[in-house]
């Protein structure tokens, strides 16, 4: 097995400005690299960067050049990092794509932090990705959700089913 990592951006991959006057976060290169190797992994895998924005600046236009690589390419196991605020649309706005394992995950804090949760909720998509057969999910919080019944709780800050 093969699994495809594709970069939009988001928290996850977050890191401090480069430049001396720099006060906001950059995305850096894709987070899921260094997590993986750091890990002891079992499996073949390739990293792509599609984009890198923050989710609130993903627009309709990103949401569907998203699903039309998915779409064309010949990975069957496929793994999104994205940021959590708009995460649901956008794998509701991919859906199920028949043949196609598709798990969407995230962080908090970026992967750069001590106290991020990255590697855990790349950890669960990896084991997700790994046992289910087809469709498109959330893997956030220890938990794997559909993307029709999913929110970000705006008082919690974590993903619940409706």
């Amino acid at each position: 097995m093969k699994i495809l990592f594709i970069q939009t951006g988001g928290t996850i991959d977050k890191d401090y400005p480069k430049t001396n006057a720099g006060y906001a976060f950059e995305i850096d290169e894709p987070a899921v690299s260094r997590v993986l190797e750091k890990s002891f992994i079992g499996f073949e895998f390739e990293v792509i960067s599609l984009f890198r924005k923050d989710s609130l600046d993903i627009t309709a236009s990103d949401r569907a050049e998203l699903k039309s690589f998915i779409e064309t390419t010949s990975y069957k196991k496929i793994i999104i990092t994205h940021g959590s605020d708009t995460m649901p649309e956008t794998a509701r706005t991919i859906g199920s794509i028949d043949g196609k394992t598709i798990i969407f995950t995230g962080a908090y804090l970026p992967e750069r932090f001590k106290e991020s949760d990255a590697a855990f909720n790349i950890g669960n998509a990896i084991g997700s990705v790994n046992v289910l057969s087809e469709g498109t999910f959330i893997a956030m919080n220890g938990k794997l959700m559909s993307p029709e019944t999913c929110y970000k709780n705006p008082e919690s800050g974590l993903f619940e089913t409706k």
